[in-house]
């Protein structure tokens, strides 16, 4: 009963703060004459209501959009209403911005369901006893929290549109109407997009909006309240809380990413971090005024500002600082009565988290590339590799009982080819990185595609033979398994790692903690959405084992993206259901695209997102929940639902109209049209498109765009139907009650088929190549949705989450134009050979992607 009426007190806080100002402040946008059409804002409203009234008599795209015009506007010809939807387009837009600051603004009134999972939890927790709090805060001690950004292609948010964000969303708490009505204004004039696309280092300037404006603060706000509660060992041996960085880092698959890109990155980092700093010497300046102070205040701000503008040589200034900032706090406590230096330690505090680099920058690179790379140094004179010939040929056993540590110091000749300059420059990079910004500013390097222990050991390699000493190897070696299969074979991987002795003893010296990371995109691209998550559990539960066996502390790195389809949905909840078989007292993710803006635009929403994760990886760890913890049966019946969801999701794949209908009826060809990504939308970009070499997040973003979904829920109605007719059902609908892993699983899916309406493609049903097709993935999507329904007792999807439905239902309601004009669009090009009509709509599909990922929010 409690539940039910907060639910319905949010539901109302929801109507008031958010679906009334946004109907309020959309009547005033939609006046503001922008582009000079002053009928655009005013024709827009009929527009919407027309799509909607035509979806549901499932009419083609086309004839929605020749019958609107017919209709409203007769008088114009096709080149002008190209124009009108071009118009149209620009206010959907700014339409959504509008709402997600909305939203954003009402997050302390509607976004807390409830006070569990946030540090007001753990609190109440603590205050039941001394010894809750001592328990709390010894796992506290062994937990670590790292986000790391990334720069997927999904982030459409320039850095001028984030900025009116912040101050619309500011405005909107208070309903500061004229400032308002002028960032709406702003808000129409600034363009939503690049006309070129960004380079590496434009990516990394993007997201370190994020940093500066928002983790600086929200980082060292929580360590602030964990400390002031708890006691936190400040001598640990990892941070508590850590951000890493990918831009300018990440080269797998992207070749405009080069040791000279990495540099500009990391020398960025360091910059903004002594920029933060900056602001934060100036408050202490005007309160600290105080005999006893001044000379070491006049040197803290001089390096400071030396370092904010780039005016000397870098070096690691982390331990400098603190010393200085001890004395100051030092002479305040002794000779000023302790004032101000609450102000000081905010700083000191600041300096031990982001010492000179602000976040790790983390180095990636594909296991092929890598292995290139190392037979190339083979068959170098200078260097002594001690590698036998035909060593490639090698089976995987004889290969590690060959490879031997020899160090060497070899500088790539500029003959090289560029994948190795690059990987043998960025390595001996690595160091320099390390010497300017500390350790922590460059440290790990990831092996994408990693399928054998060989593969890190031929790294550990390459940075011997480029200067690195075996006894100051300052780097963490980190697999990532992304497929299926590789998934399955991760465990004997890691454990021939584990028992070699050269790698045992590295770990050793890294503190016996190995981080692993695995892929949730790829294994979804790979074997469907069960498949998956049952690969990743199984693998996590498998590796957590083996990892116990040697004694090691593990910490895996979910590489999740937005969607379910990618490992995204809500995240926080799948850490808090891991049961004791899988490691959980190291929670690190990828927070990329339309997550970094939704989950992470502001300090409270990125508070309260890492808040949860803390209080999942805390209490997880405190009060296991039995149920969590699958027992055989529970297993073997995922197990089945997994194969079965397997074969069909497989099928599909295979399917001779699969990639042909994607292409045809999905923006897929045209994403890497859109200036958001220096990274190509498939690997090996000079070859034709196959699925393989398809990155997943343009798989993923172009079913998307079809309003299908297919990643998110294809092959589960079929799974489940299959428990049914064996029997099982009543066992499955006691899981879902039960566990937290197989209900999170669920309830992700569920949300990828709220944002899925195949009414929008209902006219191919009747098309005589796919019609047969497209009626295949409707009635998969059919029988999930009633066999979910039936599963979870509710009567629509997402019953359980009111205020979520109805916040995709409006988003979903806002973008339906921008579907309808991308369709419409699509259509004329499958039916045209004029090369200026393909232009146009070329760039109107184009045009429609922005709005439709950024009202999703989570949907690429």
């Amino acid at each position: 009963m409690p539940i039910t009426l907060k639910l319905s007190q949010r539901e109302t806080a929801f109507n008031n703060e958010v679906v009334t100002r946004f109907e309020l402040y959309n009547s005033l946008f939609q006046t503001l004459p922008f582009y000079q059409v002053k009928d655009t804002g005013i024709l827009l409203p009929f527009f919407s209501s027309h799509c909607e009234k035509e979806v549901t008599k499932l009419v083609s795209p086309t004839e929605v959009i020749e019958s609107f015009f017919k209709k409203y506007v007769p008088d114009i010809d096709q080149r002008e209403q190209i124009n009108r939807m071009f118009r149209f387009i620009q206010y959907i837009e700014r339409q959504v911005v509008l709402f997600d600051a909305i939203e954003d603004s009402s997050f302390n009134k509607i976004g807390r369901s409830d006070d569990s999972g946030t540090l007001q939890s753990l609190l109440q927790n603590a205050s039941i006893s001394d010894q809750a709090r001592k328990n709390i805060s010894e796992k506290l001690n062994d937990f670590s929290l790292r986000l790391v950004l990334t720069a997927h292609p999904t982030q459409f948010y320039p850095g001028t549109i984030l900025g009116i964000m912040t101050d619309l969303i500011e405005a909107l708490k208070t309903n500061d109407i004229n400032t308002i009505d002028v960032l709406l204004q702003q808000l129409g004039k600034t363009p939503f997009f690049n006309k070129t696309s960004p380079t590496p280092v434009d990516e990394a300037v993007s997201l370190a909006w994020f940093l500066e404006n928002i983790f600086y603060h929200a980082v060292s706000g929580i360590q602030s309240k964990l400390e002031e509660e708890f006691d936190i060992n400040a001598n640990r041996k990892s941070q508590l809380l850590e951000l890493g960085f990918w831009p300018g880092g990440d080269r797998d698959g992207n070749p405009n990413v080069t040791t000279e890109t990495t540099k500009a990155v990391a020398s960025f980092l360091r910059q903004r971090v002594f920029r933060c700093y900056y602001r934060d010497i100036r408050v202490l300046k005007r309160r600290i005024t105080f005999r006893g102070v001044e000379k070491a205040m006049a040197t803290l701000e001089d390096i400071i500002y030396r370092n904010a503008n780039n005016m000397e040589d870098a070096a690691d200034l982390q331990g400098k600082l603190l010393d200085i900032l001890q004395s100051i706090k030092h002479t305040l406590i002794t000779d000023h009565g302790s004032l101000f230096v609450d102000i000081v330690e905010d700083l000191i505090k600041k300096v031990r988290l982001f010492g000179c680099y602000f976040a790790t920058l983390d180095i990636r690179q594909d296991s092929r590339i890598l292995r290139k790379v190392f037979n190339y140094c083979t068959e170098q004179n200078a260097i002594h590799s001690g590698i036998p010939k035909k060593y490639e040929g090698f089976a995987e056993e004889d290969k590690l009982k060959s490879i031997v540590f020899n160090e060497a110091d070899f500088i790539c000749p500029d003959n090289a080819d560029s994948m190795t300059k690059d990987t043998l420059n960025t390595i001996r990079l690595m160091k320099q990185i390390q010497y300017s910004n500390g350790e922590k500013g460059c440290q790990r390097f990831i092996i994408s595609n990693c399928q054998q222990a060989s593969d890190i050991l031929q790294l550990i390699d390459l940075f011997l033979w480029s200067g690195w000493k075996k006894d100051e190897l300052s780097v963490d070696f980190m697999p990532l398994f992304e497929t299926v299969n590789d998934l399955k074979s991760s465990a004997q991987v890691m454990e021939s790692l584990y028992t070699h002795p050269f790698y045992k003893e590295h770990l050793k010296k890294r503190g016996n903690l190995q981080t692993i990371m695995l892929g949730f995109s790829d294994s979804t691209k790979d074997g469907g959405y069960l498949m998956a998550n049952w690969s990743i559990y199984k693998a996590k539960v498998e590796l957590t084992t083996m990892a116990r066996k040697h004694g090691i502390d593990l910490a895996f790195f979910d590489g999740r993206g937005g969607p379910p389809a990618r490992g995204g949905g809500k995240t926080h909840r799948f850490y808090a259901s891991m049961g004791e078989e899988i490691a959980n007292e190291h929670i690190q993710l990828t927070i990329q695209g339309q997550t970094v803006s939704s989950q992470y635009g502001s300090v409270e929403t990125a508070r309260f997102n890492m808040e949860q994760l803390i209080n999942a990886g805390i209490i997880s760890a405190l009060h296991p929940n039995r149920d969590d913890l699958l027992d055989k049966r529970h297993k073997e019946l995922i197990s089945l639902m997994a194969d079965e969801s397997y074969k069909l999701f497989m099928a599909l794949r295979h399917h001779p109209l699969f990639m042909e209908y994607l292409e045809k009826f999905s923006p897929l060809k045209l994403l890497s049209h859109i200036n958001i990504s220096s990274r190509p939308t498939k690997r090996n970009s000079d070859s034709s498109l196959k699925l393989e070499d398809l990155r997943a997040i343009s798989f993923v973003t172009s079913w998307s765009q079809l309003k299908q979904s297919i990643p998110g829920f294809y092959g589960v109605g079929t799974a489940l139907n299959k428990m049914k007719e064996d029997g099982n059902w009543k066992e499955i609908k006691e899981l879902y009650k039960s566990s937290g892993f197989f209900k999170t699983m669920i309830d992700n899916c569920t949300m990828s088929m709220s944002k899925s309406d195949f009414r929008v493609t209902a006219y191919l049903e009747k098309d005589k190549k796919f019609g047969q097709f497209w009626k295949m993935l409707r009635d998969e999507f059919e029988l999930t949705k009633s066999l979910l329904l039936e599963l979870t007792g509710c009567g629509v999807l997402m019953e359980e989450y009111p205020v979520e439905r109805r916040s995709i239902a409006i988003r979903e309601r806002i973008v339906l134009p921008l579907v309808i004009i991308q369709h419409y669009a699509l259509q004329c090009l499958n039916n045209t050979t004029d090369e200026e009509q393909k232009k146009i709509y070329n760039k109107l599909v184009v045009r429609t992607v922005y709005g439709i990922v950024n009202a999703g929010r989570n949907l690429a």
